[in-house]
């Protein structure tokens, strides 16, 4: 039986919450709401025992764990007096003002709300029904903390309600908690949810979590040492931290058919650094001596995630062939996804058909970019913050029908593409064409809320169009879409393996036969990881491995791989710093020269001298458009023939798939003389674009590194930028 919580009192909610409130006319109004609602429950006790009041002062106390303003506070401290008190409204209303009413009735009337049912559509459109009730954001981050309260004396209610109340909170508040951040919230909620609807799996995997947790705490250490040894090697500022997984996490993990020894991020590792390039020279480094999970790269810096969260996310097989999940961040990305901004679990909300699709729905729907945590960090008026969240909220959805009457919930801007993937990748694949209440409609058209949508598919279909790409809006389509073509291309990539080994035999003077021994395959497998020699074909005919490295395992060069990277990832630490040595400054001997940052140039580029006023001569390339209209102030300039510095470049790829791309930009710059100070996405309507930010010797060592790039699959175009 669990037990019950310390008894609060309103001093507490009030030194909780001075640490970020400090005006004294707030605290006053938090105390007179605890006033008033521990007199109108005066008398009332729960079913543990306690005093009434004990309730509202823990749901007070859990959101100033969140920053919650003053108007919310009261709130809680008065969310039941309508409900439990006959309260009337108005009294509220005059006693209080008309927002912290408007919060404490937007609580009342979810309460009298019955969430029960089983069916996934139903379950989806109570949240729907929850979140559209909520006309501020507020009363649901109120509503979360009163759950959370209520689950933690869960064990005094019979046994049968206990599972009814576990499941609603899994099934409509969890989902809702994860979009908002709330991970303190939204981590216990399910702990507590899975403790009471399934007590037998809970406990079976707290007893083995403390069965392994010596041999995980050891294997954690162990790996924290030689990573810390790693980034050491190479002056890298940093800080790790090994991460324990909820309960919940991985009872769905254990609920999909993973063994309890293949859950990945059992062992897990945070490393946080200072700067964005140390980010990603931290993870070419870990690639470098520990093999990568394919698919498991996530690149959330250079592609945040709409809710501002920035991480890289990898899966290596560490020490001993355990898997390690490994995040790289920068500490401010880290104070921002600890505080709750950032939706840890989105990727992890999988179950049916039907409720991948309205789950997929209801977190495109919670896309706050600004929740209750936020409150006081931009110092904007409550207003400001109600009114911006409704705005993303409530005109950025769309509510549109199928033929049977199923809600389906779409971002604004969705077209029937997105509507036929939606409902399964299979209608999506063999759609040929839409009909949008009785009408036909191109694949084009802008779907409206209450549209009744029919996709008219065809079994015939030779599949979607690669245009469809730049029509569709969801990401979760264009994911789909790019899945069909890739598996339509590995025949084509298999068939270009193959003749690459051909034509590298042929170079070689060996025989076809005495390449393929059985021996010589079964150690590139074993080498490179993979399943089969169609496997080893296609990625060497999509060019994620080299022929150069399956020659070298087969006829056993010293250097491995690994060790071939992080030597290389070694000689990348260079800080950028211009020596006015290395720039000949004609007819002048000691004069400050500065590189022009619109143009960057680096030795091997033409250059030109531009004579500022007080600030010495500035770098140009000479065909920057920028030196123009400097004519009279240019002077002549040239590099040094002898230069060991090196200097900041920048270059622009574009790629139509972002499938690996920068792990595999990230792989090319470890084997090249550059080193990556900075990727940045950029908008491009018809592409993935990058800006990328590099440091290196001079003009041949860069074009070098762009023709190492322009080898991807799926790059279209690279090129220096230039502002």
């Amino acid at each position: 039986m669990t037990k019950k919580n310390f008894s609060l009192t309103i001093e507490d909610i009030i030194g909780a919450v001075s640490n970020y409130i400090t005006d004294k006319k707030e605290l006053d109004n938090i105390r007179s709401a605890y006033d008033y609602a521990l007199e109108k429950h005066f008398g009332q006790k729960r079913l543990t025992g306690e005093d009434y009041i004990e309730h509202p002062l823990n749901v007070a106390y859990t959101l100033t764990e969140v920053n919650a303003d003053y108007q919310t506070l009261c709130a809680a401290l008065l969310h039941d007096v309508m409900e439990d008190c006959d309260v009337d409204g108005e009294e509220i209303k005059n006693l209080f003002g008309e927002d912290i009413y408007v919060l404490v009735d937007g609580v009342t009337k979810i309460n009298q709300l019955n969430f029960s049912g089983d069916t996934e559509a139903i379950i989806a459109n109570h949240r729907k029904i929850l979140v559209g009730l909520s006309k501020d954001v507020r009363v649901i981050i109120i509503k979360l903390a009163d759950r959370l309260h209520n689950m933690r004396t869960l064990w005094v209610l019979p046994e049968e309600k206990q599972k009814v109340k576990a499941k609603e909170t899994l099934d409509i508040l969890t989902p809702i908690a994860h979009r908002l951040g709330i991970f303190k919230i939204k981590s216990e909620l399910e702990d507590l949810s899975l403790r009471y609807y399934k007590p037998d799996v809970y406990f079976s995997i707290v007893e083995r979590l403390n069965q392994t947790k010596v041999e995980r705490d050891k294997m954690v250490a162990d790996m924290v040492s030689k990573v810390s040894s790693l980034l050491d090697s190479q002056n890298i500022k940093y800080e790790i931290k090994g991460r324990s997984k909820s309960i919940y996490s991985i009872y769905k993990k254990l609920d999909k058919g993973k063994k309890f020894s293949d859950i990945y991020d059992l062992l897990a590792l945070r490393v946080l650094v200072n700067s964005v390039s140390d980010c990603y020279q931290s993870l070419g480094l870990i690639h470098s001596i520990y093999h990568p999970l394919p698919k498991r790269f996530k690149d959330y810096i250079a592609m945040p995630k709409t809710n501002m969260y920035q991480s890289l996310h990898t899966t290596v097989i560490g020490l001993e062939g355990y898997f390690f999940e490994i995040q790289i961040r920068t500490h401010e990305m880290d104070k921002i996804a600890e505080k709750g901004i950032a939706a840890h679990w989105s990727y992890k909300e999988h179950g049916s058909k039907v409720s991948a699709s309205m789950q997929n729905t209801m977190e495109q729907k919670l896309q706050f970019f600004r929740s209750i945590i936020e409150l006081r960090d931009d110092e904007e008026s409550d207003k400001q913050f109600v009114d911006s969240v409704k705005e993303e909220v409530f005109n950025h959805t769309i509510y549109v029908f199928t033929p049977g009457g199923d809600v389906i919930e779409l971002p604004n801007g969705a077209t029937p593409i997105d509507f036929a993937y939606r409902i399964h990748s299979d209608v999506g694949d063999k759609m040929v064409g839409a009909l949008v209440n009785g009408n036909i409609v191109p694949i084009d058209y802008k779907l409206q809320s209450n549209d009744v949508v029919k996709i008219n598919t065809n079994n015939n279909s030779l599949g979607p169009s690669r245009e469809w790409l730049n029509i569709v809006y969801t990401t979760q389509a264009k994911n789909k879409i790019r899945a069909f073509f890739n598996k339509i291309d590995k025949d084509d990539y298999l068939k270009k393996g193959e003749e690459i080994i051909a034509k590298e035999l042929r170079k070689r003077k060996v025989g076809v036969n005495d390449f393929y021994l059985d021996e010589n395959i079964d150690k590139i497998l074993n080498e490179l990881k993979l399943p089969n020699l169609d496997e080893l074909h296609i990625a060497l005919g999509n060019n994620k491995i080299a022929i150069g490295q399956v020659m070298n395992i087969v006829y056993n060069d010293t250097a491995t791989k690994q060790e071939i990277m992080l030597e290389k990832a070694k000689n990348n630490v260079v800080k950028p710093k211009i020596n006015k040595n290395d720039i000949v400054v004609l007819g002048i001997d000691d004069i400050k020269v500065n590189i022009a940052s619109c143009c960057m140039p680096i030795p091997g580029d033409k250059i030109v001298g531009y004579i500022t006023r007080g600030y010495g001569i500035n770098i140009h390339r000479c065909n920057c458009p920028n030196v123009f209209e400097f004519n009279e102030r240019l002077i002549d300039v040239h590099w040094n023939n002898s230069i060991i510095n090196k200097y900041s470049a920048s270059i622009l790829v574009s790629a139509d798939n972002d499938t690996d791309i920068l792990l595999n930009i990230i792989t090319n710059a470890n084997n090249t003389e550059v080193k990556i100070q900075s990727i940045n996405s950029l908008n491009a309507k018809e592409y993935f674009m990058y800006e990328i930010k590099l440091l290196v010797a001079d003009t041949e060592k860069l074009e070098n590194f762009m023709n190492e790039i322009r080898t991807i699959p799926h790059i279209i175009k690279v090129e220096r930028s230039m502002k």
